[in-house]
């Protein structure tokens, strides 16, 4: 029997992972650059990667010999260099000529949305959660992102470029930090 209660909390937790309020500084300058965002398709992309780790996320990181560690590691090497790319200003994720669409995908689907945290989040849910429940939740925090996505150009009007340089750096700080803090969880010094 689906609980609210549970449904509600994997919620809350799916939402502070996926992080996408704090991530719209991210979202708002890949989308400058990339010329057909598609606020849908990221959405949908990040939902299927999603789905597909709640029901086949261990076996399929299996098959390619690589374990959860592993996959959180690269993960957080990508959001290192994102945060990077905030914090001085440098552009180093850029889309080709003829693969303007890479940029619905690579950063914003993944990682920022479904990163290597939301990932390994999910499938630690799976441990506690019954699948309905969490599929309920992702579902949910699809719809927040997608609302979020379509709402970046109102945001960016509203906070003026001053405003969004500062807190694009702000949260460059932070999502450097949540990248430190996720490779210094998988890593023994």
């Amino acid at each position: 029997m689906l609980l609210v209660k549970s449904i509600i909390t994997i919620t809350l937790t799916l939402f502070a992972v996926v992080d996408v309020i704090g991530s719209l500084p991210v979202i708002i300058s890949v989308k400058k650059k990339v010329p057909n965002f598609n606020p849908l398709l990221v959405t949908l992309a990040s939902g299927a990667l999603m789905i597909f780790f709640l029901f086949a996320g261990e076996q399929f990181l299996g098959i390619m010999g690589i374990d959860v560690r592993s996959f959180a590691l690269a993960g957080s090497i990508v959001l290192f260099v994102l945060a990077m790319e905030m914090i001085l200003g440098i552009h180093l994720f850029r889309t080709n000529e003829g693969d303007q669409r890479s940029g619905n995908y690579v950063p914003v689907a993944f990682p920022l949305i479904a990163g290597s945290g939301t990932l390994t989040t999910i499938l630690s849910l799976r441990s506690v959660y019954e699948v309905p429940e969490i599929l309920i939740a992702i579902i949910i925090n699809l719809v927040i992102v997608l609302l979020v996505l379509l709402s970046t150009d109102w945001i960016e009007e509203k906070l003026g470029t001053t405003a969004l340089a500062a807190i694009k750096k702000f949260f460059g700080v932070i999502l450097l930090a949540i990248s430190i803090k996720i490779f210094s969880a998988y890593v023994k010094f």
